[in-house]
């Protein structure tokens, strides 16, 4: 069995959490276990309502046949991707944890580490 990937989104960009997504999703589709955590600015990925999917770059993306934010995650949750939002990170953005998505956790870093355990970590 290949190693989990942990993958730690800072960034509260379309861009990095676009591909912070196709990360996840093309690990779990090849059969490998991963965990996603958000902080900072990176957590409105798991905002029931992200303004994310508002961005411009969901319509570019549809218009070229990429998967766009809002197909990967539907994807991420069909594959089973551990979703954590950093409890911290959602306190510096002033976040509250009732905007979550269904399905996200709350929890600090050492839950993502022990998580990954001695798998690989990619920051997006």
């Amino acid at each position: 069995m290949s190693p989990p990937l942990g993958i730690l989104l800072l960034s509260g960009t379309h861009d990095r959490a676009h591909y912070a997504l196709v990360l996840a999703t093309g690990a779990a589709a090849i059969g490998r276990q991963v965990v996603l955590f958000a902080s900072n600015a990176g957590c409105q990925l798991f905002l029931a309502d992200t303004p994310l999917l508002a961005d411009a770059r969901e319509t570019l993306l549809a218009e070229r046949g990429v998967a766009t934010l809002a197909a990967l995650l539907e994807a991420a949750e069909e594959l089973g991707i551990r979703r954590i939002a950093c409890e911290a990170g959602l306190r510096a953005e002033g976040l509250a944890a009732e905007s979550l998505a269904p399905g996200v956790e709350i929890a600090g870093v050492v839950t993502f580490l022990s998580a990954v355990g001695d798998g690989q970590i990619a920051t997006v």
